[in-house]
């Protein structure tokens, strides 16, 4: 999917992109595969601000994904590649053969008018989906179970992929894209391929006013601020902290680790960072 770029006619065109959408057959969505989304602009149920720099954005319908696409055997076809603004990745309508319709995370090379099926025993191409014990080594596979049954979790961001590196009696060894190796069971569905719109991470937004539509409000430095509000703050001139970066509650906020010990750590292989 290439990107369009803006003549550099005013500051916010200057390094402007834009996807071009020519992928995207339609511009509305399956109206009963929809449902309101509530915004909580950062507030909690007391109505304090619990979540920094949210607030505002555009208003928008959530798009009910089918995560475990636990419908097998059921050939479906690809009716439309939908936008979702609820994230980077796009959207594929199925229309089974049943008559029922869902929506999937598209990947690439899947076009409207494919076919495309979930079970142990379909064909390994893009959109198909199986349990990972019948995934041939090598392959590139997203929108991976943890757990078997409880839907997709792994690599359902644009452009991601996890790829099957090793089979172990009832497990399978994936490389996630961070570049963890994890072991995960072999009974975890998963969908052939790569989750399309690879270009989104090059997309330039240009504008503050379109970091404000996504619903996210202006981050202000602890070093611009005053003593009471922040550890970092005050200063004759512009003064850079003269401590280490840290919250507003002093907690280290660069290097600290923050990672819990958790029972699922002895499936990790190959951690993301060596140190």
């Amino acid at each position: 999917m290439p990107l369009r770029k803006y003549r550099p006619l005013t500051p916010a065109t200057r390094f402007k992109t834009v996807p071009t959408f020519e992928e995207i057959t339609r511009s509305r969505p399956e109206r009963r595969l929809t449902e309101p989304l509530r915004r909580s602009g950062g507030r909690d149920n007391t109505g304090h601000i619990s979540a920094w720099q949210r607030g505002g954005g555009h208003r928008r319908n959530y798009r009910i994904i089918d995560w475990k696409r636990d419908k097998h055997g059921i050939p479906a076809k690809v009716a439309h590649i939908e936008y979702d603004p609820n994230r980077s990745a796009r959207i594929a309508l199925l229309h089974y053969a049943d008559g029922e319709k869902r929506y999937i995370i598209a990947p690439q090379l899947l076009q409207q008018g494919d076919i495309v099926m979930s079970g142990p025993e379909v064909e390994v191409k893009p959109g198909n989906a199986m349990p990972l014990r019948a995934v041939p080594l090598g392959t590139f596979v997203y929108n991976v179970e943890m757990r078997p049954g409880r839907g997709g979790q792994l690599s359902r961001s644009a452009g991601t992929f996890c790829q099957v590196m090793a089979k172990e009696g009832e497990g399978a060894v994936l490389r996630l894209p961070s570049g963890e190796m994890r072991k995960v069971a072999a009974d975890c569905a998963c969908t052939i391929g790569q989750v399309g719109n690879e270009d989104h991470q090059n997309v330039v937004v240009g504008k503050a006013g379109k970091t404000r539509w996504r619903g996210r409000r202006p981050n202000v430095r602890g070093v611009a601020m005053n003593p009471v509000d922040h550890p970092m703050g005050g200063g004759e001139g512009k003064s850079s902290g003269g401590r280490h970066p840290c919250s507003p509650w002093g907690l280290l906020a660069k290097g600290k680790k923050t990672r819990k010990r958790k029972l699922s750590d002895r499936l990790i292989i190959r951690r993301r960072k060596q140190a």
